[in-house]
C-alpha cells in the first residue's frame, strides 16, 4: 500500500519520512495543547466557500495559544499545490474504506497541514465535493469517512509519529463521522464539532452502513439515522463532546423548526444540556483598507480619496457611467439561500432611486441567467461578472456604498464584516451572524422578513442616508471600527478547548483512583 499510494505524488514534491529533519511547527506564543483541526477545505489549497476561509484563519489564530495542525483530504489541488509533502505515517482501511498515507506539509508561516493521501478517492478533477459540472461524487460517503477515520486514528496516537492531539476539532458534515468513530472505539480524546451550515447534512442510503463499517447503534435515532437515511451531520452532533456553530443567533435559530432542518429537537436537547453554543467567526488581518495591496488605492476612515479611486475602477470594469449616485454591491454565491431573487425584484427600486448595482458570483444557472437579464434591462446601471475573482471582489466592496445581503438564513457570513471594514454599509436580513455583527442604523441596515417589501424598506432607508453625507460618513466610520478579527473569536475557543481537555484529564484521574481503590 505504501508504495502504491506514494506513487500518486510527484517525486519533486514528496519526501520520505526518513529523509531530512522534521519540519518545525508555527511557534505558539503560549504553550498550550495539541489540537487537530479537521476540515474538507482550506483557502491556502482548495476552497469552495466560507469554511475554507475559517479553516485557514482560525488554526493560525489559535496557534498563539496551542499547537494546531490541520487535517485535509489529499485532493489533486492539494497534492499539486507545489508545497513539499513528507509521508509521516500510514493507516489501514476499514470495511470498504481503503488504506491511506498521512502526509505533512508546512506553509510559509509555519502552519502544519496533514494530508490524507488516497489516490482512488481524491485524485480527481472538480471541487472537493463534486465534478466539474457540480454533480456530487457518488462515493462521497467513503471519501469523507476516510477523512474522519484518519482523524480518529490520529487521535488514538496512530498515523503521525511523535505527535498526538489532546483535542480534535471537526467541521461540518464531511467530518461528522470523526467523533462517531472515536466514540465507537472507546476513545477518550474530546472532540468539538462545529456546524457551519446545518442545511448540508451529508446524507447517504442506510445500506451504505456496511461499506462504512458502522456498528448497529449507528442505525438508531440516537446514532446517525435521519428519516430513513444516514446523516454524517447528525453523527457529529450526537457523538461530539461539544457542538458549536458560527454565531450566537444561529445557535438559537437551529433549535427551532424554521431553521432546524428536522434536527431541531436534538439540537434543543443539546442546548438544554449546555452542549451547544455559538462563537462568531472573525476575519483575517489581510482585510485592512489602508494597506490591502489588492485595492486600487488604500484609504482610512474620514479620508475617502482611496474609496473613490476604487469606485471609479469598479464603474469602468462593469461598464457603468461615473457619477455620484449610490453604488450597491453583491458579492455572493448566486443561490436561493442568499436571497438573490429578492435583490433582482428590488433592483428597479434601486435604479429608480438613482442607484447602480454591481454583481459578482456564480451559482444556480437560473439565477445567473436572471441577473444577466437584469444587466441587459438596465445598461450602464447594473453590471454583472459571473466569474468570481478575489481582487475584483475586494475592489467592489471597497468602492461601494452598500453591500446587499438579503439572506434567507446566514449561519455567520463574512461578507458583511468585510464590507464594514471597508466602509460599505451592509443591508441584510436580521438572521444568524448578520444579526450578531450589524448594528441597525449604526453600522448597517437590517430588515426582518425575507420579503421584497421588507427588503425595499431597508434599501430606502439606505438611500435616505446616502442623501445626507454627514450621516453617511458617520455610519461609515462607525462600521470601519466594528469588524471582528479572529483574535477576538479565539478567546472563547481557547476557553472551550481547555475546559474539555481539563475535564478529560480529571476523568482519567478519577478512573485511575477508582481502579486503584478496587485493587486493594
Amino acid at each position: 500500500m505504501g508504495n502504491a499510494a506514494a506513487a500518486v505524488l510527484p517525486k519533486e514534491i514528496i519526501k520520505r519520512a526518513t529523509e531530512g529533519a522534521p519540519l518545525s511547527p508555527m511557534p505558539p506564543a503560549e504553550i498550550g495543547h495539541n489540537i487537530l483541526f479537521v476540515t474538507s477545505e482550506i483557502t491556502d489549497l482548495v476552497k469552495v466557500g466560507g469554511l475554507g476561509d475559517v479553516s485557514a484563519a482560525l488554526p493560525r489564530a489559535l496557534n498563539r495559544h496551542h499547537s494546531v495542525r490541520v487535517l485535509i483530504p489529499g485532493y489533486r489541488q492539494v497534492i499539486q499545490s507545489g508545497h513539499p509533502i513528507r509521508v509521516v505515517g500510514k493507516l489501514p482501511g476499514h470495511a470498504a474504506i481503503p488504506p491511506c498515507l498521512i502526509g505533512e506539509m508546512t506553509m510559509e508561516d509555519g502552519l502544519i497541514i496533514h494530508v490524507v493521501i488516497c489516490q482512488e478517492l481524491y485524485d480527481r478533477e472538480g471541487n472537493p465535493y463534486g465534478d466539474a459540472n457540480g454533480v456530487d461524487w457518488p462515493d462521497n460517503h467513503i471519501r469523507f469517512a476516510r477523512l474522519a477515520l484518519a482523524a480518529s486514528k490520529i487521535a488514538d496516537g496512530q498515523g503521525i509519529r511523535g505527535w498526538r492531539p489532546d483535542l480534535v476539532h471537526a467541521n461540518d458534515w464531511p467530518t461528522g463521522l470523526t467523533p462517531a468513530y472515536m466514540a465507537w472505539r472507546g476513545q477518550q480524546t474530546p472532540c468539538v464539532f462545529t456546524i457551519h451550515n446545518l442545511a448540508y447534512q451529508g446524507l447517504c442510503a442506510p445500506e451504505k452502513a456496511v461499506e462504512l463499517g458502522l456498528p448497529d447503534e449507528a442505525m438508531t435515532i440516537d446514532g446517525m439515522e435521519y428519516y430513513g437515511k444516514l446523516s454524517f451531520l447528525k453523527a457529529g452532533i450526537n457523538y461530539a463532546a461539544q457542538i458549536t456553530t458560527v454565531s450566537h443567533t444561529y445557535a438559537h435559530e437551529i433549535t427551532s423548526p424554521a431553521f432546524g432542518c428536522g434536527l431541531e429537537g436534538l439540537l434543543r436537547r443539546k442546548a438544554d444540556e449546555g452542549l451547544l453554543s455559538g462563537i462568531v467567526n472573525g476575519i483575517d488581518t489581510s482585510w485592512q483598507p489602508e494597506s490591502d495591496p489588492r485595492l486600487v488605492q488604500g484609504f482610512s476612515a474620514g479620508d475617502w480619496a482611496g474609496k473613490l479611486a476604487n469606485r471609479r475602477y469598479v464603474e469602468e470594469a462593469f461598464g457603468l457611467a461615473p457619477e455620484d449616485g449610490p453604488l450597491f454591491a453583491v458579492v455572493s454565491r448566486l443561490v436561493h439561500q442568499k436571497g438573490i431573487d429578492l435583490t433582482i425584484a428590488a433592483a428597479d427600486t434601486i435604479v429608480a432611486g438613482g442607484g447602480r448595482i454591481v454583481i459578482i458570483g456564480q451559482g444556480e444557472k437560473d439565477l445567473e441567467r436572471r441577473v444577466q437579464q437584469l444587466a441587459t434591462r438596465h445598461p450602464g446601471r447594473i453590471g454583472v461578472n459571473l466569474k468570481f475573482d478575489e481582487t475584483e471582489a475586494r475592489r467592489m466592496i471597497a468602492g461601494s456604498d452598500f453591500l446587499l445581503m438579503p439572506s434567507r438564513y446566514e449561519p455567520c457570513g463574512l461578507s458583511q464584516i468585510y464590507a464594514q471594514c471597508y466602509g460599505s454599509l451592509p443591508i441584510a436580513r436580521r438572521t444568524g451572524g448578520l444579526a450578531d455583527t450589524i448594528e441597525d442604523g449604526v453600522s448597517g441596515f437590517l430588515f426582518r422578513e425575507p420579503t421584497v417589501d421588507s427588503y425595499v424598506q431597508a434599501i430606502r432607508r439606505a438611500l435616505h442616508v446616502h442623501d445626507r453625507p454627514v450621516l453617511l460618513n458617520a455610519m461609515r466610520c462607525k462600521a470601519m471600527a466594528a469588524p471582528l478579527y479572529w483574535h477576538q473569536s479565539v478567546r472563547p475557543y481557547d476557553r472551550l478547548y481547555r475546559r474539555l481537555i481539563e475535564h478529560t484529564y480529571d476523568s482519567f484521574a478519577l478512573t485511575g483512583r477508582r481502579l486503584r481503590a478496587c485493587s486493594k
